[in-house]
């Protein structure tokens, strides 16, 4: 069986630590308490994030890298963190992140 790889784009849904009004949103680590409800402990007891929703940051702002496949995972935590992110008015936006398919 001969496998090649190849790149595809996939857009995720990246919640930014800005409110619309433009202030930093506090506390200063939401974006790791957000994501470890999703998160594992290793072996070594460090913490692993889920590819389904991870603490990132962009240009020195926290962010929570939401991946699409959360809507049809866990669709009752998706609601809550779009409802959260409405009520906190923070911004939103998609961003293309690379994926290795095998195929």
């Amino acid at each position: 069986m001969l496998t090649t790889s190849s790149t595809e784009a996939v857009k995720k849904i990246v919640i930014e630590g800005i409110t619309q009004n433009g202030r930093k949103f506090r506390p200063s680590d939401w974006a790791e308490r957000m994501s470890g409800a999703l998160s594992t402990f290793g072996r070594d007891q460090r913490i692993r994030y889920s590819p389904l929703l991870r603490p990132m940051t962009i240009n020195g702002v926290k962010c929570v890298s939401v991946d699409p496949l959360l809507k049809e995972t866990y669709p009752e935590m998706y609601t809550y963190i779009m409802s959260w992110v409405d009520n906190n008015h923070l911004n939103m936006f998609e961003l293309e992140d690379e994926k290795v398919v095998n195929s």
